[in-house]
């Protein structure tokens, strides 16, 4: 890829906390470079989270995780900014930090890799109407169910009708604005899962790469006291 095209291409933004990072979230990734054509997804775990507990394993442990789950592949790639960050993670305030002229600047496209329940509250999330003039927004739901206005609390139904663009190429078209959809294959893989059976030591195996349950071992993450 050249300059040119890096600093023009559309960029997937997932952010979470990521603890511990399994194979639901790269399945997610992965599907949504390939959906919508993204060139890159850039990975960013939560320094400190909203909206949830505490997280079990601290910042730039989560963050080491990740960095081996997405070794390897050429279309991820990580930032550390909000795991530095002294202040809560929020998703506006970190897509502003992406918007400044020495991350990502104004004129590319970022696209926010969301799934279907987190979409759904997003109306609850820290200044969340402004979210729309900083990026796009992809939702990922289940093969043969689509995603409907309907379905969706009132002051979120009209963005979407708004919003919605069915064709993901439209994303190249402009830095933010469009919301799109995208079918993952569905994985019954869950952070809580894996953080249980961790702490009575049985094994994640096959739930999250093997490089991980070596770290997490290794390091003696999740482990009942």
């Amino acid at each position: 890829m050249t300059r040119l095209e890096a600093e023009t291409s559309p960029l997937g933004i997932f952010g979470g906390t990521f603890d511990p990072v399994h194979y639901g979230h790269l399945r997610l990734a992965e599907e949504a470079a390939d959906t919508l054509s993204l060139p890159r997804v850039r990975w960013i775990p939560a320094g400190q989270p909203a909206l949830r507990d505490a997280p079990r394993v601290g910042a730039r442990q989560r963050l080491d995780m990740v960095r081996l789950a997405i070794a390897g592949n050429p279309r991820f790639e990580l930032d550390d900014g909000e795991v530095e960050a002294a202040q809560t993670s929020f998703t506006v305030p970190t897509l502003e930090r992406l918007r400044r002229p020495d991350v990502c600047g104004t004129r590319r496209p970022l696209v926010l890799l969301v799934g279907n329940d987190a979409f759904a509250g997003m109306s609850d999330w820290h200044r969340w109407e402004q979210l729309f003039d900083l990026a796009h927004v992809a939702v990922a739901h289940r093969p043969g169910y689509s995603i409907s206005a309907e379905d969706l609390p009132p002051v979120l139904a009209g963005i979407f009708r708004h919003r919605f663009c069915d064709d993901p190429l439209q994303l190249a078209s402009a830095p933010a604005g469009h919301i799109v959809t995208f079918a993952m294959t569905p994985l019954d893989i869950s952070a809580t899962r894996i953080r249980s059976l961790l702490s009575k030591r049985q094994s994640p195996r096959y739930l999250m790469p093997d490089d991980v349950i070596a770290h997490i071992h290794d390091h003696r993450f999740y482990t009942e006291n």
